[in-house]
């Protein structure tokens, strides 16, 4: 690193410190996005089905719009957890669904903001729930109380609090939580009604610990949306059978409640891109392994080129370091590796330096955070992107299995 870009990054590490970023690496087209196929989410559905084995929100195509909440759970036993689950249900599949709002009367405060007006639209939404560790170990905003709702023997297997490595920046008012909410929608307007009215509702038993809204950039010119740094994000995500292999928990030895449903890692990544807009084209595209206009590999002439890292064996076309070969090596003993991604962009305004303060909600879903998620950011250490991000908030985080049917809530075969 040369002197410039020391001094560049010093500062920058000063202005993120007021901006509460923390912890992730970027592994941008490497696993890619599950919109790849559908264009970067320019075939917007108008809604999604609420029931189901799985979630939405994890194989759905992405939308446009989301909102990452982490919440510390409130709640004083293992009733009021349950009470907050049916409630978190409820809440959900009205929202997902669409319609009118009640009619409480004129004496009482109305029962919708009216943000989306006086009839909901589902508008694409999906609303997908997770646990974080905490919650089954009681080391959250409730530390010291131990197992406060009875269900630490039940915690999945790999569910743990988020690992920090070597390049991380990590911040604790941005990192982990009890409970995460991965609101998606095909309109900012919708995320926006849907997480103020479930907070509404479950004031009392969860309080909000960090909020991030996010966005996905549209297919310019065509193919996958881009990230901020001006590469195509997502082009070698896994899709139909490959991607539920890789995603849906299924394993013998987790416990049975949690088996439907899936790992997932939310990295925060503040991106230099001042600095980064000063670096050469050929640098750039060098450090992805990809061009930048195409989205091709190196070795390529269309995004969906499959690279022949074969043909290359001393990285004198796509460098042995750049993102995406290490990543996705490409071989056997590592097609086990691959994850899903559903990341997203973000823009919170300026940091103290005069900076903007933007970057990358990376997302991602696996059936095993060791053999995947670290497995990889293991051999992302040290790439040549560190000196143009600095991860800095997030968690690792359960998704549940899905709400079956009218009569089944989240969480019901953990807690009922």
């Amino acid at each position: 690193m040369n002197v410039s870009r020391r001094r560049f990054l010093h500062g920058a590490a000063a202005g993120a410190g007021t901006t509460a970023l923390a912890g992730g690496m970027l592994i941008a087209g490497a696993h890619a996005d599950a919109d790849a196929a559908s264009g970067g989410g320019s075939d917007m559905a108008d809604s999604y089905p609420f029931h189901g084995a799985h979630q939405a929100g994890v194989l759905t195509p992405k939308q446009r719009a989301s909102c990452y909440v982490a919440f510390d759970v409130t709640a004083q036993d293992r009733a009021g957890l349950v009470g907050l689950m049916k409630t978190l249900t409820a809440r959900a599949r009205h929202l997902t669904t669409g319609g009118a709002p009640a009619d409480l009367g004129v004496g009482q405060p109305p029962a919708d903001s009216d943000v989306l007006g006086p009839d909901v639209p589902a508008d694409g939404l999906t609303v997908t729930v997770s646990f974080g560790a905490s919650l089954f170990d009681g080391e959250g905003a409730q530390g010291g109380r131990g197992d406060r709702f009875g269900i630490a023997r039940h915690k999945p297997l790999r569910l743990a609090p988020m690992r920090i490595f070597k390049n991380d920046s990590p911040e604790p008012a941005w990192m982990h939580g009890d409970l995460l909410l991965q609101i998606c929608a095909n309109h900012p307007d919708t995320v926006h009604h849907a997480i103020r009215d479930i907070t509404r509702h479950t004031r009392g038993a969860m309080q909000m610990r960090w909020k991030i809204d996010g966005y996905n950039s549209p297919p310019r010119p065509s193919g996958t949306g881009r990230n901020l740094l001006g590469f195509k994000d997502g082009t070698a995500n896994p899709t139909g059978s490959t991607a539920a292999d890789l995603v849906w928990v299924d394993d013998s030895a987790e416990p049975a409640w949690a088996q439907g449903g899936s790992y997932q890692v939310v990295r925060l990544i503040r991106m230099l891109v001042e600095f980064w807009d000063r670096v050469s084209i050929n640098e750039q595209e060098n450090m992805f392994g990809r061009r930048r206009d195409s989205g091709a590999p190196l070795d390529g002439t269309h995004e969906f080129d499959t690279p022949d890292y074969s043909a290359d064996p001393h990285g004198k076309v796509i460098p042995l370091d750049s993102h995406m070969r290490l990543a996705n090596p490409r071989t056997k003993p590592t097609a086990n590796q691959r994850l899903l991604r559903r990341s997203f962009n973000y823009d919170l305004g300026v940091d103290t330096n005069g900076n903007l303060r933007t970057g990358h909600i990376f997302t991602c879903y696996q059936q095993d955070l060791v053999r995947q998620f670290e497995t990889v950011q293991e051999r992302l250490v040290d790439e040549p992107l560190v000196d143009y991000v600095q991860p800095f908030g997030g968690g690792y985080f359960f998704a549940l299995p899905g709400v079956t049917d009218h009569r089944d809530w989240y969480a019901r075969q953990l807690l009922a």
